[in-house]
């Protein structure tokens, strides 16, 4: 009965935050930064676009647009959101019942700063879904789902989102399960959530960028929170605003210079995510390559990446792309017992 409370609470908890995530804007709000991070990538795709003879509503736009707001929210209220307690709740149980140890109560990360929890709690989720991202395209029944990702045939910012909702199932609870027992509360996701929301759809974009313009922006992010306290390093909270902004600037400077060379080797860019999608790949790379979310280090670490030349006009997709089911119903029973 305990867990089933769990699950009730899930949904109902979730449709009252979701309800109230539309109707309260906020900083601090999934909703609007979907929709800010989103209108801020077309607007790049709109002015300075890699693939100047791609539309600007390129092919399925618009079934893309809506795959956004359901794998980000509506999946969430349907499935996901209770049934993930559960499990967490369920593991956590489990262990302690079997070794007496409290993995959550006995976390030392709750004494750790919000700098050092961030960048840990990033880092283990890229890690743990850049190893499920390869089990996709390993896995004959799970690359029947992950077609649906794959079907894309012109790439544009939305289809970061584009996929089917098994993939939630695998990759939530796989990765939601090692964050919720290190202590990774809401406020701390939802930073990581936004940021590796950013680094999907810039992956996914009709653009190119600079890895010196992409440095600057990442030092750029960090000055801001150190300048603000917002990782809890308090030097410069109550500096004054001049102070702050030199700080920002310098960060702007130092991260264009220093990480701008290295910037393609560490973060995923659509340069190279582009072949992740690529139609035809050869014999020995059939399983894939560039599987990463965020990072491109562990493709260059495992020897998974893959860039042969400028991928800018490349075919996507993959063979037998063009029977595959085109609307969102068909794509969503592709791969289960409803599509025979």
């Amino acid at each position: 009965m305990e867990y089933l409370k769990v699950f009730v609470n899930g949904y109902t908890g979730y449709a009252n935050y979701l309800w109230h995530e539309i109707t309260h804007p906020s900083w601090g709000n999934y909703f609007y930064w979907l929709l800010i991070v989103s209108a801020f990538f077309f607007l790049l795709e709109i002015v300075q676009p890699w693939r100047t003879k791609q539309a600007t509503f390129r092919k399925d736009f618009w079934l893309d647009f809506f795959y956004m707001f359901f794998n980000f929210f509506l999946f969430s209220l349907i499935i996901y959101n209770a049934a993930s307690d559960v499990i967490v709740n369920l593991f956590n149980d489990g262990i302690n019942a079997l070794t007496g140890f409290d993995l959550q109560a006995s976390n030392p990360m709750q004494a750790w700063p919000i700098w050092a929890i961030l960048i840990t709690g990033f880092l283990v989720r890229d890690f743990v879904q850049w190893w499920v991202h390869r089990l996709l395209h390993r896995s004959e029944f799970l690359w029947e789902f992950h077609k649906v990702h794959h079907s894309v045939q012109e790439m544009g910012f939305a289809a970061h989102l584009r996929y089917h909702w098994m993939e939630n199932v695998v990759y939530r609870s796989l990765e939601y399960i090692p964050l919720a027992l290190l202590g990774i509360g809401l406020h701390d996701f939802f930073v990581i959530h936004i940021f590796t929301l950013a680094v999907g759809h810039y992956n996914h974009s009709n653009i190119s960028v600079s890895g010196y313009i992409t440095g600057g922006v990442l030092g750029g992010l960090l000055g801001i929170c150190i300048a603000f306290g917002l990782f809890d390093i308090s030097f410069f909270a109550a500096s004054a605003i001049f102070v702050k902004i030199g700080l920002i600037l310098a960060s702007i400077v130092l991260g264009s210079l220093i990480l701008g060379p290295i910037m393609k080797y560490l973060f995923n860019s659509p340069e190279m995510h582009i072949w992740h999608h690529a139609y035809d790949l050869p014999k020995e790379r059939r399983f894939g390559v560039n599987f990463g979310l965020s990072l491109a280090l562990w493709d260059y670490i495992f020897g998974t990446a893959y860039i042969p030349h400028d991928g800018r006009d490349i075919s996507l997709g993959f063979p037998g792309v063009e029977k595959f089911p085109e609307h969102f119903i068909t794509q969503s029973i592709h791969g289960t017992p409803l599509e025979k």
